[in-house]
């Protein structure tokens, strides 16, 4: 009915005036935080033809972020997001693993990452890694909306996380260029240069950045390469066209897991020297949008990847040493794999502002249409040298994945009054999966193939969110979302003979709720405290168990349920400026704190029993791995600018992290492993210090110390790569940059 009220209303909508005082429409999403002091913000109601209201989000102003963010420190970089866990496994800041809310943070899958809009994982749906993630100097602002993002963004439980690439919007002259170099503990080097101006008709920027480093531990150096560019032009009054290419290499060496024991005696050991890691990758994004009216606009994106994923080494338990094999004087041959992405898609979404009964009302819809392919070559024969050797003369495993998604959205803004909104939503989504190629060679030559059907479903995904405004600006708000995770490449394989798939597997569904109060005052005060649910059924796994004629046999099934609750919640506030808004110095505070009761509902395992048999057993009530009951990261600062001259700035901060212990597995176990591939997480507390001086728009310094005390801790038991083992974090480090604009 409401949908139909629009288009009856429509030509009067174009010609009335807006009355609405709290919504906020914004162009482009490179326009929001313009010029604030502040490195966290809520997102305006609407962004291009986006509905940001009701939901949970977060955006993060890049250049308002303090620390030297050259090996991309997201314990900094989101410290005022409440409730992100991370994986600091990985000190060069090249692999990213965050979550939320007791999801799991292996190179962030339960988010939908995007850069400018465009997917950036590997296959958003069949395999969701990723494996790029951009130079942090390059990233304007950070957009995060939790699960309630899903009716827009994609299905993911975590929701979306955006980065949004510099593009010349906020320089004010034709040509711009500027040099960021920096140097750092473990022999870090760093250098970007970028290139970017603006005019009457549009915009541009480019960069390349190169950075490298020995890294923490032995045998973890390390290199990466990224170029960019993107330009944008206005076509007339009211259309506008941008693109953007990137080319990004990475060849990291991977120092591997330890034991419990080892990474006692020392973390920055490393038994394994002939393991190394690589991605080349591609990304191209075209956007076009037209606006009709002032109220009215129209936005079309394609975009496209091509990308490779290679790893060499010796992938055994870390009790199995590397060593030379005395017959052939030589070391062993290390295991080979690599993966090719190719994907591209297209999306469509409208806005339009109309009104109904004198009230304004939005009315936001969009279609998606996605098509990949992942090429997997496995258990290829590695050479047996030390190098980064990816050549092989045969791959026994060869696999192709296939997947195409369509989808619909939409979402109804409802002002029922002049401060309380309602938005219903839905998104239906059509996703067919299949899986081709061998598994193997058996003993006579023949292919062993993948038992696997193709699998099709359509699923219908609703919503609701709602805002009430106070009159000092203050804001309730809630929303209640189902999500969903497709059935991954990696569930659609089995061994014939020794696994199978449950014809009746079945994608993981749930839902996100939240309920929470959020504002902002002047320029001294920014608050969101929220309440959170998230339920997660249908979670996939293996049970094992004897079938009809005795032989052991492995199904792959949807073992359980669980359900995250808890609280969220930041408060960033300048007690100085809220006395004196003109003050040229301020003390500015924030604490940022999560509690989170992440339980199995029904889990069930296998074990073997005395007799050779398997049992199954319900782990209700374990807590989920991977999910710290506290994350808490707070700081405090000083800041000054000088009377006579407005850009000279000064500002130092020490923050605090703490993270509370949490199990690596569903059985909840304690004790170590002597693998070191489970057993308990401790908690461990971290503290940073960043300072930076402008010494005048031209020229600015950082100096970042983190990890002060030098903690020795870990965040991560890995099971494969880059393990298996203990991931050790990295000790203290110095990072200093200096920053030149000419």
């Amino acid at each position: 009915m409401v949908i139909g009220m629009m288009f009856t209303n429509i030509i009067s909508a174009q010609k009335a005036i807006d009355t609405s005082q709290h919504l906020e429409y914004l162009s482009e999403i490179s326009l929001v935080g313009s010029g604030q002091q502040r490195d966290v913000m809520m997102l305006p109601e609407v962004v291009g033809t986006k509905i940001n209201a009701g939901k949970k989000n977060s955006l993060i102003v890049m250049d308002q972020v303090n620390n030297v963010v050259a090996n991309n420190s997201m314990r900094q970089i989101l410290a005022k997001v409440p409730g992100i866990h991370i994986w600091e496994s990985d000190g060069s800041g090249i692999q990213i693993g965050i979550a939320n809310r007791g999801l799991s943070p292996n190179r962030s899958w339960e988010f939908n990452i995007r850069q400018n809009g465009a997917d950036i994982s590997a296959d958003p749906f069949g395999y969701p890694e990723a494996y790029y993630n951009p130079q942090m100097q390059a990233v304007q602002r950070i957009q995060i909306i939790r699960g309630a993002g899903a009716l827009q963004y994609g299905p993911q439980f975590g929701g979306l996380i955006n980065y949004v690439m510099r593009d010349g919007s906020n320089i004010q002259k034709k040509f711009q260029a500027e040099s960021n170099q920096t140097l750092g503990s473990f022999g870090l080097l760093n250098s970007y240069i970028g290139l970017g101006g603006s005019g009457k008709k549009g915009h541009y920027y480019a960069f390349y950045d190169k950075r490298s480093a020995d890294g923490y531990r032995k045998n973890s150096a390390y290199e990466t390469q990224t170029m960019y560019g993107s330009a944008s032009y206005k076509i007339g009054k009211k259309a506008s066209i941008s693109a953007d290419y990137m080319r990004y290499y990475m060849l990291s060496q991977q120092a591997g897991g330890l034991t419990q024991q080892q990474f006692n005696q020392d973390a920055t050991m490393s038994l394994r020297s002939r393991n190394w890691f690589s991605t080349p990758w591609q990304t191209a994004n075209v956007k076009f949008q037209y606006d009709f009216s002032s109220r009215s606009r129209l936005h079309i994106q394609a975009f496209g990847m091509d990308a490779t994923r290679h790893s060499v080494g010796n992938i055994a338990s870390i009790l199995t040493a590397d060593t030379i094999n005395k017959s052939t004087g030589q070391y062993n041959q290390r295991d080979l794999s690599t993966d090719k992405y190719k994907n591209m898609g297209l999306e469509a979404s409208f806005l339009t502002h109309y009104f109904v009964l004198g009230k304004k009302q939005t009315l936001s819809t969009g279609l998606r249409y996605f098509k990949g392919q992942t090429l997997r070559f496995q258990k290829g024969i590695g050479s047996t040298g030390t190098d980064a050797n990816f050549t092989t003369n045969f791959f026994p495993t060869e696999l192709a994945f296939n997947t195409i998604n369509t989808a619909w959205f939409a979402e109804q803004v409802i002002r029922l009054s002049p401060r309380f909104i309602v938005i219903p939503g839905f998104r239906f989504e059509n996703i067919q999966s299949d899986v081709s190629g061998r598994l193997g060679i058996n003993l006579v030559g023949e292919d062993i193939k993948v038992s696997a059907s193709p699998i099709q479903r359509n699923f219908f995904l609703g919503g609701i969110s709602s805002e009430y405004h106070f009159k000092n600006g203050f804001e309730v708000y809630a929303n209640a979302t189902q999500n969903y995770r497709p059935i991954l490449f990696s569930d659609m394989q089995a061994t014939p003979g020794s696994e199978q798939i449950d014809p009746n597997l079945k994608d993981a569904t749930g839902f996100n709720n939240d309920l929470g109060i959020r504002g902002r005052k002047g320029n001294w005060l920014y608050f969101d405290a929220s309440v959170f649910a998230l339920q997660y059924n249908n979670r996939i796994g293996r049970i094992t168990r004897i079938n009809e004629l005795g032989k052991t046999i492995t199904v792959k099934t949807n073992v359980g349920n669980s359900l995250s609750t808890g609280f969220e919640a930041v408060v960033d506030i300048d007690p100085v400026k809220k006395y004196s808004k003109s003050s040229r110095w301020g003390l500015p505070i924030f604490v940022s704190y999560s509690f989170t009761n992440a339980k199995y509902g029904d889990y069930y395992i296998s074990t073997k029993n005395a007799a050779g048999k398997y049992d199954s057993f319900n782990l209700k009530g374990n807590a989920v791995e991977n999910a710290p009951q506290d994350i808490l990261r707070a700081g405090i600062g000083y800041q000054w600018a000088s009377k006579n001259h407005p850009q000279r700035k000064f500002i130092v901060q020490c923050q605090f992290s703490h993270v509370s212990g949490c199990y690596s597995d569903a059985n909840n176990t304690v004790a170590a492993s002597s693998n070191g591939v489970t057993g308990f997480i401790p908690a461990y507390s971290v503290w940073d210090i960043n300072s930076s001086y402008t010494v005048s728009k031209n020229v600015s310094f950082k100096l970042s110390v983190n990890n002060l005390t030098n903690e020795k801790y870990f965040t991560r038991r890995a099971g494969g790569y880059p393990g298996p083992g203990l991931m050790p974090s990295d000790g203290r480090s110095i990072l200093a940059s200096i920053g030149i604009t000419l």
